[in-house]
C-alpha cells in the first residue's frame, strides 16, 4: 500500500481525485454517508407514518412485567420479571444452544469427515449414507423427529432409566445432580483461571524449546495435573464449599437438581448433526486439498496414519477448512430459531413471540431480535476470522 504524498503548497481538492488510493476513500465515504442517509430517511419516515396510526415508538415496555413463564432458563425468572429479563433469558438460552451444538457438530463433522477417507468400505459408506441422508432432510423435520424419539420413546418418570445412581432418564428430560456452590467457591475459580493460564505458558514454553532444541515436553501431562491439582486443591483448602442437589421423584415428576428438558436435547442434537454433516464435507475436502506427497513424507519418516492426520495433514488442511466453517456456525445460530417448533424458549420464542403479541410492538421486538442474531453473527465471524490467521500458513 503506497502512501499518498503531495509538495507543500501543491495541495489541491483535484489531487485527491486523480491519485487512485484517495480517490477509493472518497468514493467510499460518499457511499457509506448515503447508505446512513437512506437508512435515516427509511426510518424516520416509517415513524412518521405509525404516529400517523395513533402508534407510539420506543422501547419503555421492556420494563413491563412480561406475565409469562419460561420452562428453561439460566437465570432467575418469574412471571412478574420484566419483558428485558424475558429477552435476557432468551438470550442466554439461544446462546447455550448455540454453543453446544457448535462442540457437538464440530466433533461429529470433524470425525465424519475423516471417516470418509476411509480405506474400510463399510465404514466410508456409513459415513457416506449418514451425511447424505442428514443433508437432504430438512432442519425442521429432524428437530420434530427428535423431540418425538426422546418424548415417546423414553419412559415416564416413575419408570425413568437409571444408568447411574442419582441420574435419570425419562420422557421429561434429563435429570442430574446440580452443584449449589458457597460463597468461598471463588478460591476455586481463581485456582482454575490460574491452572489456564499455567498450561497457556508452558504449552508456548514447550513450543519454544521444541524448535530450538527438537525436544518435545510432555504438554498434554502438565495440564491434565495443572487442570485436575490446582482447583481440586483449592476446593479442599478452601473447605469443600460446594454441595449437590440430587433430584427426587415427587408426585408426577423430578424435583430438584438440573433438568435438562426434551425441547433442549432435540434441538441440541437436530443442529448437531445437521450442521455436522456440512462440516463433515468441509473437512473431507480441506483433507484432499493437502498433496498426496505430504502423507508420503509423513509415512517414509515412520509416522503411524494416525498420527500422520493428525500433525501432517489437518493443520495443513485448516486454512481450507476455517472459512466455510465459519459460515457453517453463524448459520446454525441463526438455525436456532426453529425451537419455537418445539416449544424452547429461545430470543425468538420470548421478546419475538410471546412479548410482541402482548405489547404490539412488532417493530422494537423485531429490531432486538435482528440485532441479537447480527451481534452473535458478527462475534462469531471475528473470533474465528481471528483463529483463521493464528493457524494461516506463513509463507517467507
Amino acid at each position: 500500500m503506497t502512501a499518498i504524498n503531495f509538495e507543500p503548497g501543491d495541495f489541491r481538492l483535484s489531487n485527491l481525485w486523480s491519485d487512485k488510493r484517495s480517490r477509493g476513500i472518497v468514493i467510499q465515504i460518499f457511499a457509506l454517508a448515503a447508505f446512513f442517509a437512506l437508512f435515516a430517511y427509511i426510518a424516520n419516515n416509517t415513524i412518521n407514518n405509525l404516529e400517523l396510526l395513533g402508534l407510539d415508538v420506543g422501547y419503555d415496555f421492556l420494563s413491563d412485567p412480561a406475565g409469562y413463564d419460561i420452562n428453561q432458563r439460566l437465570i432467575d425468572y418469574n412471571s412478574r420479571s420484566s419483558h428485558a429479563r424475558a429477552a435476557l433469558v432468551g438470550i442466554l438460552n439461544t446462546a447455550l444452544v448455540g454453543a453446544c451444538a457448535i462442540a457437538l457438530a464440530t466433533l461429529v463433522g470433524f470425525t465424519t469427515g475423516v471417516l470418509r477417507l476411509s480405506r474400510n468400505l463399510l465404514v466410508n459408506r456409513l459415513a457416506y449414507c449418514y451425511v447424505e441422508f442428514t443433508r437432504n432432510v430438512p432442519l425442521l423435520l429432524q428437530i420434530l423427529l427428535w423431540h418425538a424419539i426422546i418424548v415417546h420413546s423414553l419412559p415416564r418418570p416413575k419408570n425413568a432409566l437409571e444408568p447411574i445412581c442419582g441420574i435419570f432418564l425419562s420422557n421429561r428430560g434429563f435429570s442430574l445432580p446440580r452443584p449449589e456452590l458457597e460463597p468461598a467457591f471463588w478460591a476455586v475459580g481463581l485456582a482454575g483461571l490460574a491452572a489456564l493460564g499455567g498450561v497457556i505458558w508452558f504449552a508456548r514454553h514447550a513450543r519454544k524449546v521444541q524448535a530450538q532444541t527438537g525436544r518435545q515436553l510432555p504438554v498434554f501431562t502438565v495440564a491434565v495435573g495443572l487442570i485436575l491439582f490446582l482447583p481440586l486443591a483449592a476446593f479442599f483448602l478452601a473447605g469443600m464449599p460446594a454441595s449437590l442437589d440430587w433430584p427426587a421423584l415427587r408426585g408426577f415428576n423430578f424435583k430438584g437438581g438440573l433438568t435438562i428438558r426434551p425441547e433442549f436435547m432435540a434441538l441440541w442434537f437436530a443442529l448437531s448433526f445437521y450442521h455436522g454433516a456440512f462440516i463433515a464435507e468441509i473437512v473431507r475436502a480441506g483433507i484432499q486439498s493437502v498433496s498426496h506427497g505430504q502423507t508420503e513424507a509423513a509415512y517414509a519418516l515412520g509416522l503411524k496414519p494416525n498420527l500422520t492426520m493428525r500433525l501432517v495433514i489437518l493443520p495443513q488442511s485448516m486454512r481450507v477448512i476455517i472459512p466455510p466453517l465459519i459460515s457453517q456456525y453463524m448459520n446454525l445460530v441463526k438455525n436456532s430459531s426453529l425451537a419455537i417448533a418445539v416449544g424452547y424458549m429461545d430470543i425468538v420464542a420470548t421478546i419475538g413471540g410471546i412479548t410482541l403479541n402482548q405489547t404490539g410492538r412488532a417493530l422494537e421486538c423485531m429490531s432486538i431480535v435482528i440485532g441479537i442474531y447480527l451481534g452473535f453473527s458478527l462475534a462469531i465471524s471475528a473470533f474465528m476470522n481471528w483463529y483463521n490467521k493464528r493457524v494461516a500458513l506463513v509463507e517467507r
